[in-house]
């Protein structure tokens, strides 16, 4: 795996093996990125990643400039490997890795973010209730969006909040908002 872009690109890291992840690939990386570059100016970003993984996405909000940063990951050596990886980047406290539950964590959560990434087991079976959890709880700032990694089985262009879909390959991003109508896309 490797960073695709910013101060760290072409920087490559090992994750553990035996981890239960689905690494985000670069090539649907990079095609998130080109859409979220025309829309935010990631030294102001407020981000938080959901379902960290290997902490892939959060690497490249970190070499872009993001310094705010929540990470939430339950599996234990995931979350021990995004600490060390954070590290090596030179991240301080800036850079949160939460090794814990995400629906607890929304539950529990008073903070909001400009830029919430979720990319859950695609069989998970709460999968679909991700969107209405983060907006019930009024987690994504007025400007912000949520974004969920997901595959085809799941369509969300009914959801009141949706704004747009991107896909890459089989792995889609749906892209939801406070108030969709008026938002220039």
């Amino acid at each position: 795996m490797r960073i695709i872009g910013g101060q760290y690109k072409g920087m490559k890291f090992e994750p553990p093996q035996l981890i239960p992840t689905r690494p985000t690939t670069d090539f649907a990386k990079e095609g998130l990125f080109n859409v979220i570059n025309n829309y935010f100016n990631f030294d102001n970003v407020c981000w938080l990643d959901l379902f960290g993984g290997t902490g892939s996405l959060s690497y490249e909000f970190y070499s872009r400039g993001c310094r705010d940063i929540t990470l939430v990951e339950a599996f234990p050596k995931c979350a021990e490997f995004i600490r060390q990886t954070f590290r090596q980047l030179g991240a301080g406290p800036e850079v949160q890795v939460i090794q814990g539950d995400v629906f607890q964590f929304i539950k529990e959560s008073h903070r909001k973010y400009d830029l919430i990434f979720a990319g859950p087991p695609y069989a998970l079976e709460s999968l679909p209730s991700l969107p209405d959890l983060i907006f019930e709880k009024e987690l994504v700032l007025d400007q912000g969006w949520f974004i969920l990694e997901h595959n085809p089985n799941h369509d969300f262009s009914k959801h009141p909040h949706f704004l747009f879909l991107r896909r890459y390959g089989s792995t889609l991003f749906s892209v939801f908002v406070n108030q969709p109508e008026g938002y220039p896309v």
